[in-house]
């Protein structure tokens, strides 16, 4: 299903029903602030699981992320975090930056695998967050590649339908995306390491 959402206001009844298609173990791709993603609800294993074979990787090598609706969501799956990085992820999100951080073990063993991080996002995008809002919990995070030798990820969500409409059960129409990913930020030592320039920049924050 290619399903329209208002980037600015949200439908409450659409947003229901991804919520629904999540709670029965459904798989989606949705717009962040950044480039489309693949998504479930991370306490679904055959979901996550499902995603591994969309991607045709192993779950314990993945590098999924988890998006959160505020940071109530992110502290609930990580250890305490240091106040002069926590005063910077609070100027960054929500923002196109995914902050490595150590896990705690409310975090699904398959979804961490062997690691002992998590990635966590707060886009700057209301469709997404309130995905997240009304299911309650985070949701499963991946970036949609595009083969293209030119461009590494697809704008356009019609083009994305085309591709994924028979291995993804709704894909949302939330107007063109971004080609740039997130930054990504570890934290997981301490200090703040940028390990991909994206589109967030954050000199900008610090």
């Amino acid at each position: 299903m290619l399903l329209q959402i208002h980037p600015d206001n949200p439908e409450p009844r659409k947003i229901r029903m991804v919520v629904e298609c999540l709670n029965d173990g459904g798989v989606i791709i949705y717009p962040t602030d950044t480039v489309y993603g693949l998504g479930c609800d991370i306490y679904k294993t055959a979901s996550v699981e499902r995603i591994c074979q969309i991607k045709g990787i192993q779950p314990e090598k993945s590098n999924f992320s988890i998006v959160c609706y505020n940071f109530s969501h992110l502290s609930d799956f990580t250890k305490h975090i240091d106040t002069p990085i926590f005063r910077v992820m609070r100027r960054a999100m929500p923002g196109p930056f995914t902050f490595i951080l150590p896990a705690n073990g409310k975090v699904p063993k398959l979804f961490k695998g062997r690691k002992r991080t998590v990635g966590v996002r707060i886009p700057d995008n209301n469709i997404c967050r309130q995905i997240v809002k009304e299911l309650d919990h985070p949701i499963m995070s991946t970036s949609i590649h595009d083969e293209d030798k030119i461009k590494d990820y697809t704008t356009d969500p019609e083009i994305i339908y085309d591709k994924y409409k028979n291995l993804v059960d709704i894909v949302i129409d939330g107007g063109f995306g971004h080609n740039k990913p997130s930054t990504i930020v570890d934290c997981s030592d301490g200090s703040l390491t940028i390990t991909r320039q994206g589109l967030g920049k954050l000199e900008e924050y610090m």
